[in-house]
């Protein structure tokens, strides 16, 4: 281990850390864009064999950035999709960033290291950071926005320029190091492990958009939600939200063990999708005949349709979520991961006035609030299981097969879990239980 990131372990001061160089390369999860044919015919696109953890050359930094050192990352579905080169290699992502010039040129390298959440320590800061310095304890927002475009102060999500972080960007978490603007960066929640904050912004603040925000859903006291995959890491969140603002989270579960979890997160109506035979493919006749089974059952356990259906898995459930919602009611939807091409009867939608709203990802007033949320102790982390960094290929085959609940941690430089913890008062007084109750089941 290189003696900045032997600093910054054994809690040095700010002017110490200053004063280490920084190396001039790291070991990071990255994958090659010589390999972005490997897949081609092949059935099981194994990230294991994609992914790799090895060095890469340590990047400049432009003025507006800073280095951090990674103590801990997760891995969200962008990383199987950007290690499967699906739908399409992000290379071509780095390629177009590249063509902006200047320091964007970095990008475009024959290598990407991946990973759009972390939690750490910042050790460098461009000379054109004045709120952030080393030693500070921070998270890293998702999302790069351009900070010249006008759009960006309404909306950074509007911002034509926003890019995911490690996935459109090169320099991502899943690393000792990583590069990220400074208008990346919140305050770690200082009552939280390096593991516990490192996997929980991006889910988190994406759920708190499509439910909270002002972008969003926008729900209230006694809203029935219904919440697709609601131990998944969006969907462990939402449970969340909704019972902070006083809604009814209904969860859909695949199996009992997920069920299970879905209770201990606060569900007050859990659906076994398989029970009612909800999976496989349908027919837009059996889609209907589905819904309604859907429906009756919501109706039976709340005594109303739905309000929302936080829907993020996609091409499977869409024109369930359509048909399932009451008149006016809303579908929010920030991904599509049994697929991008969604079929549902419009009828359905237009003679009952509903609404699609699309939301990605969060802006950073919105991670923000979220991060005071995690702060106060109003939301909780929702690691079910944590790897070393050696194995992050292990913890994406995790995730790739969707055999995982709420959300699989990473550690990068933290040897162990359970550091990080600076205010151990507060992380007493919420208790050990609230804090992580995905763990032990």
């Amino acid at each position: 281990m290189d003696s900045l990131a032997e600093a910054v372990l054994h809690g040095a001061s700010a002017d110490d850390i200053a004063r280490e160089p920084v190396p001039q390369e790291y070991v990071a999860a990255h994958i090659n864009a010589a390999d972005t044919g490997m897949f081609e015919g092949v059935a099981d696109k194994d990230v294991r064999k994609s992914i790799n953890v090895g060095r890469v050359p340590m990047p400049e930094l432009a003025p507006d950035e800073v280095l951090i050192a990674v103590m801990a990352s997760s891995i969200n579905y962008n990383t199987v999709w950007s290690a499967t080169f699906e739908p399409l290699p992000t290379f071509q992502f780095l390629k177009r960033y590249g063509k902006v010039g200047g320091f964007a040129a970095r990008h475009d390298r024959p290598y990407q290291v991946v990973g759009s959440d972390a939690s750490g320590v910042v050790v460098r800061a461009g000379a054109g950071v004045n709120r952030w310095r080393a030693g500070d304890h921070v998270l890293v927002s998702c999302i790069q926005t351009d900070d010249h475009e006008p759009a960006t102060h309404n909306d950074s999500m509007l911002s034509a320029g926003q890019r995911a972080w490690g996935y459109e960007t090169n320099f991502g978490g899943l690393g000792h190091y990583a590069v990220a603007k400074a208008s990346q960066l919140i305050h770690k929640p200082p009552h939280l492990t390096w593991e516990e904050s490192g996997s929980s912004m991006l889910t988190a603040s994406t759920s708190y958009r499509m439910l909270i925000g002002e972008k969003g859903a926008r729900i209230k006291l006694g809203d029935i939600v219904l919440i697709w995959g609601a131990t998944g890491g969006l969907g462990a969140f939402a449970v969340q939200l909704v019972r902070n603002a006083g809604g009814i989270p209904v969860g859909v579960v695949g199996s009992e063990a997920k069920a299970e979890a879905a209770r201990a997160l606060g569900c007050e109506v859990v659906i076994n999708r398989a029970e009612i035979g909800l999976d496989g493919p349908a027919t837009p006749e059996e889609t209907i005949e589905r819904a309604k089974r859907l429906g009756k059952l919501i109706r039976k356990e709340t005594g109303e349709d739905p309000h929302v259906a936080f829907d993020y898995v996609g091409q499977a459930t869409f024109g369930i979520s359509v048909f399932v919602v009451r008149r006016g009611g809303t579908v929010v939807t920030c991904g599509s991961s049994t697929g991008y091409q969604h079929s549902y009867d419009n009828r359905y939608l237009w003679m009952n006035s509903k609404r699609i709203l699309g939301c990605h990802a969060a802006n950073l007033h919105e991670q923000a609030e979220c991060g005071r949320l995690f702060g106060l102790g109003r939301l909780a982390p929702i690691l079910s299981t944590v790897y070393p960094l050696q194995e992050v290929g292990e913890a994406a085959r995790l995730v790739q097969q969707n055999r995982h609940t709420g959300k699989v941690g990473v550690l990068c430089l933290a040897p162990e879990e359970g550091l990080g913890v600076t205010n151990p008062q507060l992380r007493e007084r919420i208790g050990a239980a609230r804090l992580n109750p995905l763990r032990n089941l």
